[in-house]
C-alpha cells in the first residue's frame, strides 16, 4: 500500500468521520465465480439461489464447490465491508501457480473498482498450510523463455496486492515458504498461528527470492537479519517470527486450524468505519492547508535551505 494512502488512513479514524458499509451479500469466486467466468476454455456458472444469503462470518459451506482456486466472499452484517481470499489448491498445498495468477489478478482488479470493500483478508481454504510457493511441478515442465515470464507475471500480482487502496491482512495458520510468505509480505499486517511455519527457503533450490522478497523482508524485520534469513533458508515458527516483527499478532492455533483467521477477521472489523479514499484526500487536504499559514513550517524551509536543524516553537 502507497505511504500516502497510510497517512490519509490514520486521519479517517476521527469521531464523525467514518461511514458504516451497507451489507453487501454477494459471491464472488473466480475460477467457479458468480459470473459466468472463461478460464483456460471452461465456462463455469455459479449462483446464489433468489432469497438465499451470501457467506457471512459463520460460513461454513462454499456455493462454488470444493473444486473452485480461489475463492472470494463478501461479508456481510457487521462484517460488510471485508473481502476473504481463500486461496484452494489441497492438491498442490496452495502452490503459486499459472492459472492462480490469473485469477488473483483478476480479483484484485475487482477490489480496485468496489468502493465498498474496506479490507481484504488473505487467507488458505486448505487446513495445515497457506502456500507453499512456486507450483514447482508446473515450473519444471515450463521452457527456460516460460519462466522469466511467469515470474514477471507473480511479481506483478504481488506488486498489485500490496498497492491495493484498502488495508490487506495476511492471515497465516499453516506454513507460508517461499512465494507464499512473499504474497504475506505484500500485505499491510501479517497474523499467524504459533504453529505456522515461514521463510524464504529459495536459497535451497539454487535460486533467490523473486517476487519481491528481498524488498520487502529487510524493510520490515532490518537488513542484517533479513539477509540471515535470506542466505539460510531457514524456516521461522509463528512464535519466533512474532518476536522479530515479520508478523504483528501470534495466536494459539484452534481445534478447527483457523486461529490467525479469526484474529484477522476481528482486526479487519476494526478498519470498518473508514472512508473511501476520495473522502480521505479532502481530509488529507483540509488538514494540510492548516499548515500552510504557521511559522514552524516558514522555519522547517528556511532550515532545509540553511543546511541546519531547525528550532521550532509550535506556532
Amino acid at each position: 500500500m502507497a505511504a500516502l494512502t497510510v497517512l490519509s488512513r490514520q486521519a479517517l479514524l476521527w469521531p464523525g468521520v467514518g461511514a458504516m458499509i451497507a451489507p453487501c451479500s454477494a459471491i464472488r469466486c473466480f475460477g467457479a465465480g458468480l459470473r459466468s467466468l472463461a478460464l483456460r476454455g471452461r465456462i463455469v456458472k455459479i449462483g446464489v439461489p433468489p432469497g438465499a444469503k451470501g457467506f457471512s462470518e459463520s460460513s461454513r459451506g462454499s456455493a462454488a464447490g470444493p473444486e473452485a482456486e480461489l475463492r472470494v466472499r463478501y461479508l456481510e452484517e457487521e462484517s460488510a465491508g471485508i473481502v476473504v481470499f481463500g486461496i484452494n489448491r489441497p492438491q498442490s498445498k496452495n502452490a503459486i501457480s499459472r492459472n492462480l495468477v490469473e485469477m488473483m489478478t483478476e480479483a484484485i482488479e475487482e477490489m480496485k473498482r468496489d468502493k465498498n470493500v474496506r479490507t481484504v483478508i488473505l487467507r488458505s481454504e486448505v487446513p495445515g498450510i497457506f502456500c507453499a510457493g512456486a507450483d514447482l511441478k508446473e515450473r519444471a515442465k515450463m521452457q527456460p523463455s516460460e519462466v522469466g515470464p511467469f515470474v514477471s507475471k507473480a511479481r506483478s500480482l504481488i506488486n498489485e496486492l500490496g498497492n491495493l487502496p484498502m488495508p490487506t491482512i495476511a492471515v497465516l495458520d499453516g506454513a507460508a515458504l517461499g512465494g507464499g510468505l512473499e504474497m504475506a509480505l505484500a500485505c499491510d499486517i501479517r497474523v499467524a498461528a504459533t504453529s505456522a511455519k515461514m521463510g524464504l527457503v529459495e536459497t535451497k533450490l539454487a535460486i533467490i527470492p523473486g517476487a519481491g522478497g528481498t524488498q520487502r523482508l529487510p524493510r520490515i524485520i532490518g537488513v542484517s537479519l533479513a539477509k540471515e534469513l535470506i542466505f539460510s533458508g531457514r524456516v521461522l515458527d509463528g512464535a519466533e517470527a512474532k518476536a522479530i516483527g515479520l508478523v504483528s499478532h501470534a495466536v494459539e492455533q484452534n481445534e478447527a486450524g483457523d486461529a490467525a483467521y479469526h484474529r484477522g477477521l476481528s482486526l479487519a472489523k476494526e478498519f470498518i468505519p473508514q472512508v473511501d479514499l476520495k473522502t480521505g484526500l479532502a481530509i488529507e487536504e483540509a488538514c494540510y492547508a492548516q499548515v500552510i499559514p504557521t511559522k514552524d513550517r516558514i522555519e522547517g524551509l528556511n532550515a532545509f535551505k540553511e543546511k541546519r536543524l531547525p528550532r521550532y516553537t509550535g506556532e
